[in-house]
């Protein structure tokens, strides 16, 4: 015979069974079910397919756990969830460097800084000071000045800054690390004299009366001298990666693709073992070795999620800045010459055979080309390794892209060519490109619109240390394309610009297809790489000349806070 219970009873337990479901710990399987990080009352831009935008997000360990609205996301807070009020502000995905050299930027943290010297007087007196704090013998190098700041517009001489390092050699490179500057003690150590001969892709600069060199090298010529430069320690490598990966948090850069990080594996490795790497690395090695690559085992961006291999990268000309960029007609400031073609194209038809061999290795390769004649040996060499191998998803990239014939653009698309491009060179180069390209050339200059409008898939970076690493300044110079003189404030080729959507999508899910990633990050949505970026205003809706003064408010890498603004983590 069954009892019935008593109403009192049955009312007791009901009352106990909620007492222990809002009042008692929760159970592990609950705990399971919550996010470690959530972010409530953002505008959150996700990069999908549809640019979404959401309240909230929410992340469980590396990964993204779900996006939607406030409530939503609400449900996932546990006891232990970290929430950010995001107060309205905008959250995109961790910006991603498309082409950066890691070491060089972090070494040139601490190294004699010329970028921003306006004269010669200030560009001697820097170096000056700067030697006066070294030991003896010690090479002075870095630097990154710019003969265009300069009111006469002269490159320097090293009689100029022989007084001051007498004591120290000296190979400081101009910014875009194409031409770099030698005194007369670094020339001796490097056997440079009257006598030598100028290397295939490389030019020494010449007293036009003596020809006795200035002390400019040009691209391969500056191999002469750099030879001769020790080797960084281990540790002194560690410490200038550690730089640069701080540096990068505080801008909101998560991912970067390292154009000659392959030397520097195992110093990322480490950090990443001290658990102070904050950035994710895809490290590049020269093409010209990439049979060491094939040899060992090695595929297009293998690796884990922090840091991978396989890739090559190649140089097919120089710099503008240089006049060494390989046009099809003279520079008009310098009628005689064209530019040069890289060192790496010679002997002809060395290029095809190395691309054919690295990409049937199933390797990825990636070449500097600047001019529009290197930018469209480039194309032709990369249509026929395509043809010659077979169809297969290989993603060739033309870093930089910079000057191209209008008929050019629409064969980026045809062949599958991505063009890894740095808006902020365009900001800088502006100032001055006219008066070596003029404005027919011009037309087709950083042609991101008419690259877009071609179905050309754009990847952003930034070439740190030869210009910022922010890639908020990339942004607007793309979005405005106002130079940094100031003189365009209507924009450069004006007709080029993109929209902001555009050129954070460059940042982000472009940059990621660059490098195979599209799978794990350039966008947020569930189950991708929990790497956010808080902005302190919305570059969406404001002006787009007010987008330079945004700052990074908060950076997450695989869900964990690596950076605030009132404090790095």
């Amino acid at each position: 015979m069954t009892t019935a219970l008593q109403p009192q009873v049955v009312l007791s337990v009901l009352l106990i069974v909620c007492w222990n479901r809002v009042f008692a710990a929760p159970t592990q399987s609950e705990l399971l079910d919550k996010a470690d990080v959530v972010i409530v009352g953002a505008s959150i831009h996700s990069m999908d397919d549809g640019n979404s935008i959401h309240e909230a997000i929410a992340s469980r360990g590396e990964k993204i756990l779900a996006v939607g609205s406030r409530v939503e996301i609400e449900r996932l807070i546990g006891p232990k969830t970290r929430v950010i009020q995001a107060d309205g502000k905008v959250v995109v995905p961790g910006f991603n460097d498309a082409h950066v050299h890691f070491l060089s930027g972090g070494l040139q943290l601490s190294s004699v800084q010329l970028r921003d010297a306006k004269t010669k007087e200030e560009f001697v007196s820097r170096l000056r000071d700067y030697a006066s704090s070294l030991p003896k013998g010690q090479w002075i190098t870095g630097g990154d000045w710019d003969h265009e700041n300069w009111p006469s517009g002269e490159l320097p001489d090293r009689e100029w800054i022989d007084s001051v390092t007498r004591d120290n050699p000296v190979m400081i490179s101009r910014l875009d690390g194409h031409m770099a500057l030698a005194n007369s003690l670094a020339l001796q150590l490097g056997g440079v004299t009257k006598e030598t001969t100028d290397p295939d892709g490389g030019l020494i600069v010449r007293h036009s009366q003596t020809g006795e060199p200035t002390g400019i090298l040009k691209d391969a010529a500056m191999s002469l001298v750099s030879r001769r430069i020790p080797g960084i320690s281990f540790e002194a490598r560690l410490r200038a990666v550690k730089a640069a990966t701080d540096y990068a948090a505080s801008l909101g850069v998560t991912s970067v693709q390292d154009m000659s990080g392959a030397s520097d594996v195992s110093v990322f490795r480490e950090l990443h073992q001290r658990g102070e790497l904050k950035t994710r690395i895809y490290a590049f090695a020269p093409l010209p070795a990439w049979k060491k690559s094939a040899d060992a085992g090695l595929k297009a961006a293998q690796g884990d999620d922090w840091i991978r291999e396989g890739g090559l990268k190649g140089f097919a000309d120089g710099s503008l800045g240089s006049t060494t960029a390989l046009f099809f007609e003279p520079y008009l400031d310098s009628p005689e010459t064209s530019g040069l073609p890289g060192d790496e194209m010679f002997p002809d038809g060395v290029m095809l055979q190395r691309v054919q061999g690295a990409d049937r290795a199933g390797l990825q390769v990636v070449v500097h080309a600047i001019g529009d004649k290197a930018n469209d040996q480039m194309l032709i060499i990369f249509d026929q390794v395509s043809r010659i191998n077979g169809a297969k998803d290989r993603r060739f990239r033309i870093e930089h892209a910079q000057h191209l014939r209008m008929e050019d653009i629409s064969r980026f698309a045809e062949i599958g060519v991505i063009a890894s491009m740095q808006p902020m060179h365009c900001a800088d180069d502006g100032r001055w490109a006219l008066k070596r390209i003029g404005p027919e050339r011009a037309k087709g200059t950083y042609a991101f619109r008419s690259l877009l409008d071609a179905g050309a898939v754009l990847a952003f970076g930034s070439d740190w240390n030869v210009a910022t690493l922010d890639p908020i300044q990339g942004i607007a110079a793309a979005v405005t394309r106002r130079t940094l003189d100031g003189k365009n404030p209507d924009g450069w080729v004006p007709e080029q610009k993109i929209t902001v959507e555009e050129a954070v999508r460059a940042y982000t899910a472009g940059s990621a297809r660059a490098e195979f990633a599209e799978t794990s990050k350039g966008s947020l949505r569930p189950g991708m790489l929990a790497d956010m970026v808080i902005l302190s205003q919305d570059i969406f809706k404001g002006p787009p000349e007010e987008i330079t003064r945004t700052r990074v408010v908060t950076t997450i890498v695989g869900g964990k806070v690596v950076y605030e603004a009132s404090k790095s983590l």
